[in-house]
């Protein structure tokens, strides 16, 4: 069966797509056939007249993927706010339903799978009829996650928040990973210390700034 893992983390901005970028393309690397997925994206590039999911592009060009990234985003929108923003404002809802479908479709070509997520755990993708947040759609497709914290000030709180929302939620944490890691800052050192200490979750991978390659974490991949 394809083994995927969903990365979140503690917020906008942290760094979701580099790592997942790096994740996909270490595991090619070492010969295993990984892909990638994102169920929604906002802020999505204008090229020549054509709408780039901008996320799945990155990943692809850096893993060396060639295939089309827009048949690997189950919804693309143009407007750079939250996904249940920018749905509303192109009347374009997010469902469930058609997020699993493509989820089931595009899993059947890969042996792993990273699946992104949109802002941090809490992203609601849809808060009219159908209510609909990020971690419904984690659950729905039977994954664990990964938290993407940076390692700067601020990150103990942010990231503590973070890991108990997800258990609240039924979520399984499999590792944290720390990036723009600096490992001769003291502070990041002991952020690092006092995550796992506070959280009992191993920080899997500290990730430097402007690192090419991340750990391999294909043991963090769970059956999907």
């Amino acid at each position: 069966m394809t083994k995927g893992i969903f990365i979140t983390a503690t917020g906008t901005d942290v760094g979701k797509t580099y790592i997942s970028a790096l994740i996909v393309k270490k595991l090619r690397e070492i010969g295993l056939n990984c892909g990638y997925y994102k169920p929604a994206l906002s802020g999505a590039e204008i090229f020549n007249g054509e709408i780039i999911p901008g996320d799945c592009d990155y990943v692809f060009k850096q893993a060396r993927i060639s295939l089309n990234p827009s048949d690997y985003v189950s919804y693309i929108y143009k407007e750079p706010v939250s996904p249940h923003l920018a749905a509303e404002l192109e009347n374009k809802p997010i469902k469930l339903e058609k997020i699993k479908k493509n989820f089931e479709h595009i899993k059947q070509k890969f042996d792993y799978i990273v699946v992104e997520g949109a802002g941090g755990i809490a992203c609601p993708f849809n808060l009219g009829q159908e209510k609909l947040m990020l971690t419904d759609v984690i659950k729905a497709l039977g994954l664990d996650i990964i938290i993407v914290s940076c390692a700067t000030l601020g990150t103990i709180n942010s990231t503590l928040l973070t890991v108990e929302y997800a258990k609240q939620h039924g979520i399984t944490v499999k590792g944290i990973i720390l990036n723009s890691y600096d490992k001769n800052d003291f502070m990041h050192i002991d952020n690092k210390k006092q995550i796992e200490a506070l959280t009992g979750i191993k920080v899997v991978s500290t990730v430097t700034h402007n690192s090419k390659t991340v750990e391999d974490l294909s043991e963090f991949f769970k059956e999907v």
